[in-house]
């Protein structure tokens, strides 16, 4: 026994054992009281259960968002924990005063449905006095028959070309109204959420939500529990560009927190014959004449916008007779470059087109504006309701004689494409402006000749500019009953037969244009398939085995089931739209190459070839599948197609006031979604807080009193004093 070890005395054993052991037994207890809490929290009360017991998610969301410019801000956002308002279905305009007036239990969470959602109520709403927390705007199946547009009446009439200083009869549409259905409900702030939801198994649900509680029935208010529905849809900038954007730069934390992006994407182009992409500025032999369109629309919500006769038939008609070209031009060059331009954001102040036309101003791009010769754009063809079409040009520069002239031979080609077509083509007839186009920006740093391709004379054809209703039924496209996605994929419809003799007109007037010769013309011919398999794509789905096969692998999971949205979105990446049309391109433009796969990414042709990616740009596409296979080979693209940014020169210059360039940005948030849930009456909710309240008091005195008289209450019996150690 070593010195400082301490024993215990042999009649102390049995009392000490005795001790541990009720100590232990009551250890043992209250940790098994412990682990049966946590297990009856984690298991019997699980919180997601709990959730979903109380809340319906809503699973098809789309907002209208915060945009701002250099002078102010437009759109919708919520609070920052999500507006909550009791459900109100309305039924009719008269209706309007149970929500803004005697409706006893506001704020109100007001359902609209499609002929509803018009300016006159939206404004009503807005001006509710607090008694709106939101608007769910149920889409139809159906287009509304009246037409809709939430755009601007005029649109980008103050940065286009016609001003005050350009010719002041011409400014702010004066002369023509082109869009008198726009209502400008795209262009207002309100300060409350508005989404817009299917007409689904959702909307069923709170439908029968609100008949179940919330109809009022003879005027009486609706007797507790009422439905309730909650839209989170909060929007970090406020005030205008400038303001967001200081905002954004005096972020110094390590992870700063942007609150807005610049709208910006890229612009597609092409040229019929190589060129050095990295030798910019002007070129003295060569001579261009763009062929332009616009790739992007908008609507209300920002994440429909399907832009059917706005913008995607103008480029498909574009990209048909880019095709239509390929070996005409191969055969025989003409003299002058087709330099096929696709642009971005043009619904926002021209963002795509203001941005080449700066970069060829500053010895930026592949050509300056001494190469342009001239530019033929084609804007809405669309809806055609006869075989004629209209020859738009600008009547200020055309009192300079040699414009004047270059358009008239330009009017000419384009008459004399018409032969043996079921289309014809003439000029307005009147002086008027051109309409909103890109066109215009070019006209406004120098006089170029050039020409606006439409299916209106004055006033626009189409009913539903810039709206969620411009889509496939209002181009009438539509298939036979019982066909399959593939064969509505190779169905061609009237609207792709019209707008294949519109491509194959554009394609032959260019080759003229061009300096092609007119013994080549009657060979030029833009093919129908094509064009309905385009339009299918971008105004059915996207997710088909036709565009498969003519994209990158990697690219496959961005396809979509549904019609694509052509919103410009913000300049991070290209969006779908801009990869859809550049690989389009690329394939209908180009050529197939023999090469490796590796050599195909890094832009060459064999190992010795350093210069010809400058020339060239090469796309490694998954191809068709070979016979008796499912497997896809792979091939590589070679084709003149590149990108360049479309991104307002305002934010590479800083200047977030600028008259002169767009300024728009787009708001970040951080989530969006709704859900319906039932809501307690105001005094059954303050005596459930009260009720907690004093229970939780009356706990907090229990633990105290069980807490201080513990090692009374909890005591297992006291060891003997004569117990030593």
């Amino acid at each position: 026994m070593t010195s400082g070890t301490r024993m215990f005395p042999m009649s102390t054993l049995p009392v000490v054992f005795s001790a541990f052991q009720t100590r232990k037994m009551d250890l043992l207890s209250n940790k098994w009281i412990v682990n049966l809490l946590v297990c009856w929290l984690f298991v019997g009360v699980n919180s997601n259960s709990v959730e979903k017991k109380i809340y319906v998610n809503l699973n098809y969301t789309v907002p209208c968002v915060r945009l701002l410019n250099a002078t102010h801000q437009i759109g919708c956002q919520s609070s920052l924990s999500g507006n909550v308002g009791v459900l109100h279905v309305l039924e009719s305009e008269e209706n309007l005063d149970w929500v803004l007036r005697s409706g006893p239990n506001a704020p109100y969470m007001v359902i609209l449905e499609y002929p509803l959602f018009n300016r006159s109520i939206m404004m009503k709403l807005k001006n509710g006095a607090g008694r709106v927390a939101g608007v769910a705007v149920v889409a139809p199946n159906t287009n509304p028959a009246e037409g809709f547009s939430p755009h601007t009446r005029c649109p980008n009439e103050n940065t286009g070309v016609y001003s005050e200083k350009y010719d002041p009869t011409m400014a702010h549409c004066n002369v023509t109204v082109w869009n008198p259905l726009g209502n400008g409900l795209s262009y207002e702030e309100f300060d409350f959420p508005i989404f817009s939801l299917k007409d689904d198994s959702d909307t069923q649900v709170i439908r029968q939500c609100y008949l179940d509680h919330n109809r009022p029935v003879n005027g009486s208010a609706p007797r507790y529990p009422l439905c309730a529905m909650q839209l989170y849809s909060h929007m970090s900038a406020v005030t205008d560009t400038a303001t967001c954007m200081r905002r954004n730069d005096i972020n110094y934390s390590i992870t700063p927190e942007m609150v807005c992006d610049p709208l910006g994407d890229v612009n597609i182009w092409a040229s019929s014959r190589p060129m050095n992409n990295t030798a910019k500025g002007h070129k003295k032999w060569q001579s261009v004449v763009i062929a332009a369109a616009k790739l992007d629309s908008r609507s209300f919500f920002f994440d429909i916008a399907p832009g059917a006769d706005s913008s995607v038939s103008g480029f498909v008609t574009l990209l048909a007779a880019a095709h239509a070209l390929r070996n005409a031009t191969e055969e025989s060059h003409p003299n002058r470059t087709i330099l096929y331009t696709f642009f971005q954001g043009e619904t926002f102040d021209y963002i795509g087109s203001s941005r080449m036309v700066y970069d060829m101003e500053n010895n930026q791009f592949a050509v300056d504006l001494d190469n342009v010769h001239s530019v033929l754009e084609i804007g809405q063809v669309g809806l055609r309701s006869s075989p004629t079409l209209w020859f738009h040009s600008d009547p200020v520069s055309r009192r300079n004689n040699s414009v004047n002239e270059e358009v008239k031979k330009l009017i000419q080609n384009l008459q004399n494409a018409t032969t043996g077509l079921n289309v014809s083509g003439e000029e307005p007839g009147f002086s008027q402006p051109l309409p909103p186009s890109s066109f215009q920006r070019f006209l406004r740093a120098r006089p170029i000749p050039g020409v606006v391709i439409d299916d209106h004379r004055s006033t626009f054809t189409n009913r539903f500019y810039q709206s969620m209703y411009d889509n496939a039924e209002s181009l009438n496209i539509s298939y036979p009953p019982n066909m399959t996605l593939e064969e509505q994929l190779e169905y061609v419809t009237d609207t792709a037969k019209s707008l294949t003799e519109v491509a194959t007109m554009v394609a032959r007037a260019l080759y003229t244009q061009a300096g092609g010769a007119e013994s080549q013309l009657s060979s030029i011919t833009a093919d129908p398939k094509l064009v309905t398999q385009m339009l299918y794509s971008f105004l059915v789905r996207s997710d088909n085995s036709w565009i498969k096969q003519l994209i990158p692998s990697d690219l496959v999971s961005h396809l979509t089931d549904r019609p694509t949205n052509f919103y410009v979105g913000v300049f991070q990446q290209p969006s779908e739209s801009s990869f859809l049309v550049q690989h389009l391109l690329a394939n209908l433009t180009g050529s197939v190459v023999n090469v490796t796969q590796e050599n195909c990414k890094n832009q060459r042709e064999n190992e010795d070839d350093k210069d010809n990616k400058h020339f060239y740009f090469y796309s490694w596409v998954r191809g068709a599948a070979s016979p008796n296979s499912t497997e896809k080979d792979g091939v590589c693209v070679r084709s003149t197609v590149r990108q360049s940014k479309a991104l307002s020169p305002a934010f590479d210059l800083r200047q977030y006031t600028s008259t002169d360039y767009s300024t728009w940005t787009e708001s970040r948030w951080k989530s969006i979604k709704g859900r319906i849930f039932l809501v307690a009456s105001h005094d059954l909710e303050m005596l459930t807080l009260g009720v907690g309240v004093g229970v939780l008091l009356t706990s907090l005195l229990l633990t105290y009193f069980v807490s201080s008289k513990a090692d009374i209450l909890f005591s297992s019996g006291r060891e003997p004093a004569s117990a030593t150690y």
